[in-house]
């Protein structure tokens, strides 16, 4: 069932993130960045705020009252970013992110916006494919990889991030 987080679901939403991204228990995914960076994916604070900002709307995806999936949306200017699709690892290429995508897509045809854009970080190969699979396209356009204490990079290549968008109405 997907649903809107509360501040009740931080906890656990921090849990899933950062075990998905980050860490040994990430590698039993296919969506790991273990191996590019170190550090936390997000913080109970981070995952506060965004849930308090009336831009932004976090789903989850229960399953026997366990979250174990979500989507970080945020109303920028006349688009939707998406951000943060989690899917917990042992329960990756089950449908759960699809399934996200697609209330996604609801999301923003319901608040009238033609697209939803994301960034992914371009080494991340399997993942754009996937992205592209579900519809995405690659924009040409590229943003800087923050550096910042929760996103360390595990080798000295230069990381960037890639812009996606798919068109939904």
């Amino acid at each position: 069932m997907i649903t809107i987080a509360t501040l009740e679901d931080v906890s656990a939403l921090n849990t899933l993130i950062n075990a998905a991204y980050r860490g040994e228990s990430s590698k039993k995914g296919w969506t790991t960045e273990a191996n590019i960076l170190e550090g936390l994916r997000t913080t109970e604070q981070e995952l506060q705020e965004n849930i308090i900002n009336p831009a932004n709307t976090i789903l989850k995806f229960t399953e026997n009252n366990v979250i174990i999936g979500c989507v970080l949306l945020v109303v920028k200017e006349q688009q939707l970013y998406l951000g943060m699709l989690t899917v917990s690892p042992e329960l990756q290429n089950s449908g759960v992110g699809k399934k996200l995508l697609k209330q996604a897509e609801i999301h923003a045809h319901e608040k009238g916006l033609p697209k939803i854009v994301m960034t992914v970080i371009s080494v991340r190969e399997e993942l754009i494919a996937w992205y592209k699979r579900n519809g995405y396209l690659d924009t040409g356009a590229r943003e800087p990889f923050p550096a910042s204490e929760f996103h360390i990079p595990i080798s000295d290549t230069p990381l960037e991030f890639i812009v996606l968008e798919k068109k939904v109405l």
